[in-house]
């Protein structure tokens, strides 16, 4: 199942009691529909207010409801800030999450104040000139122990992720968008590396300072993470 969803009013993916979430909304339309037991497997797990333009799950049934059928049902009964853009029968050993190769984020900065697109990006009082911003990350990419990128209550095993390319690009006059795509990510991983990145450029933090966080995953330093509402998941590769 491919769907992708506004994470404006939701309190993030995961499921939660008494949280409006988007695992959620999809598991309860798809208990009624199928008259089962749905639990979703998903490539991965938005913060709140974090969007997804893609996101993957798969799901077992023993229901024999035409794929097409249950596509129109699902787009008639969810709420509309979240879309269904495929649905496809998998083997059975197949799984979202695990058997993603990579997975891809896009940040959204801007220093043009707009009340229609603050849901859907993150102010900046300043322009944000795309090559020295590039150059703050470059030391990102690659395989690093990224416990400094992540909260405290994470609960991946390991810190260990591989960041596979960054790219800032300027879209228009007044935004950028940073992509980043690597294996998998920690919890809030790229929030933090945005906001890091933002204090480095802005001069609030030393221009060695990812370097250092790096170099030192055991070592306490400040987290900056920034908003929720310019990040997306972007793209997931099997």
């Amino acid at each position: 199942m491919v769907y992708r969803y506004d994470g404006s009013m939701f309190y993030g993916f995961q499921r939660q009691p008494n949280k409006r979430t988007v695992q959620g909304e999809i598991e309860s339309l798809l208990n009624v529909v199928l008259k089962e037991q749905v639990d979703i497997i998903s490539s991965g797990r938005t913060d709140r207010g974090v969007h997804a333009l893609i996101q993957v799950s798969n799901f077992y049934t023993d229901s024999g409801i035409p794929l097409d059928r249950l596509k129109y049902v699902l787009m008639r009964g969810l709420p509309l800030d979240i879309e269904i853009l495929s649905l496809e029968e998998v083997d059975l050993e197949f799984n979202s999450r695990f058997d993603a190769k990579s997975r891809g984020y896009t940040y959204r900065l801007s220093w043009e104040r707009d009340p229609f697109q603050s849901r859907y990006e993150t102010y900046v009082n300043k322009e944000i000139d795309i090559e020295n911003f590039q150059n703050i990350l470059n030391s990102l990419i690659g395989i690093h122990d990224f416990n400094n990128f992540r909260l405290s209550d994470c609960g991946s095993k390991t810190s260990i992720r591989e960041i596979y390319d960054i790219e800032v690009k300027k879209i228009g006059k007044k935004r950028v968008s940073i992509d980043i795509i690597g294996s998998s990510f920690l919890k809030s991983q790229i929030r933090i590396i945005i906001g890091t990145a933002l204090n480095i450029y802005f001069g609030n933090l030393p221009k060695n300072y990812i370097e250092e966080m790096l170099k030192n995953p055991n070592k306490k330093y400040i987290k900056k993470v920034a908003e929720p509402n310019g990040l997306y998941l972007s793209k997931v590769d099997y």
